[in-house]
């Protein structure tokens, strides 16, 4: 990591968003890592505008609006926070110059992880608010979309410090499953736009929010197409051993995973019951030490590893974070 001045002599503001002192543990622990792997190590959380990781990522409790409008630069002086999920990519389409404001904000060895809009990956349009289906959309999986929404100006924008593009499936209507046609022919088209415009640049990933897709025919398209397979850790995906034969199918390449919600929750009903996400309310160390055997290998053999995790996944994401580190190097 290549640390940057905690503020220029113009950031005097005393409203300016400023990081948490780091502990002498997460140096020791980005420093053991960095020996380790170099800096193909790369964690994270999903988005940054908590304002419960006082202490933790901010030395102090501020709004969420303020978080997300100034927290990322602080975010990113975390010795151990090396990526971040971006998730309101998912939410509107962002212009390159709204993703080169972000690129600004951190430092060289830092990688984004960019959610494609859901207006391209999901099958429905949905009801504002509410989120029920009204309606196929007309731009599910369009490879123009796709280019001119998502990866190029997310290539312009933010450079080299793109590492990866997920473009995630919601929940797929049930015309969609059990068969190949027509979603295997449609992400194909896709990833013929796709893999030529990244030129290598940064990963694709797919992620899936339905079981049924974790199939040899599908883990064969994204091998064929250099496409890796996010390892979803979320509780409608089974556990990460029953995941292991997409992994292995798509083998050798580098691990994108999302800990997004742990098995048997909701979202809302975790998000109500375990804000303000300032401490690990349910410790889930199984998953967590199934991930780092995962990682450690994938390391091991010489390839990159992004995670973010969400505080959905054990109640606050950078402490998930800080756990992942100690069992990597356990």
């Amino acid at each position: 990591m290549q640390p940057l001045p905690l503020f220029d002599d113009d950031e005097a503001d005393a409203d300016a968003v400023r990081p948490a002192p780091p502990h002498a543990e997460w140096l020791a622990l980005a420093a053991a890592l960095q020996a380790r792997w170099g800096g193909r190590c790369h964690l994270g959380t999903s988005s940054w505008h908590f304002t419960g990781w006082a202490g933790l990522v901010w030395d102090r409790p501020r709004a969420e609006a303020l978080l997300s409008r100034q927290g990322l630069a602080a975010y990113a002086r975390h010795p151990l926070l090396r990526t971040v999920s971006l998730d309101r990519a998912f939410y509107r389409v962002l212009a390159a110059a709204e993703y080169a404001q972000l690129a600004r904000q951190v430092p060289a060895d830092f990688r984004f992880v960019v959610k494609a809009p859901a207006v391209l990956t999901d099958a429905v349009a949905r009801e504002s608010g509410s989120g029920r289906p009204q309606a196929d959309n007309p731009h599910f999986l369009d490879p123009a979309l796709a280019l001119d929404g998502c990866v190029q100006p997310a290539l312009d924008g933010l450079g080299d410090r793109l590492g990866v593009i997920v473009f995630q499936l919601s929940p797929l209507p049930a015309r969609w499953l059990g068969r190949s046609e027509p979603l295997l022919p449609a992400l194909e088209r896709l990833w013929q736009a796709v893999m030529p415009a990244l030129q290598g640049r940064a990963l694709a990933a797919l992620e899936v929010r339905d079981a049924a897709l974790l199939a040899p025919s599908l883990a064969a398209q994204l091998k064929a197409n250099g496409v890796r397979a996010v390892l979803g850790l979320h509780s409608r995906l089974p556990p990460i051993d029953a995941q292991l034969p997409m992994q292995r199918a798509t083998w050798p390449g580098d691990l994108v995973c999302r800990w997004n919600l742990q098995r048997g929750q909701r979202y809302a009903q975790a998000r109500d019951a375990w804000a303000p996400f300032d401490r690990l309310v349910a410790p889930d160390p199984g998953t967590r030490h199934e991930l780092a055997r995962v990682a450690r290998a994938t390391l091991d053999a010489g390839h990159r590893v992004f995670v973010t995790i969400n505080n959905k996944a054990e109640g606050s994401a950078p402490r998930s974070v800080i756990e992942l580190a100690r069992a990597l190097l356990a």
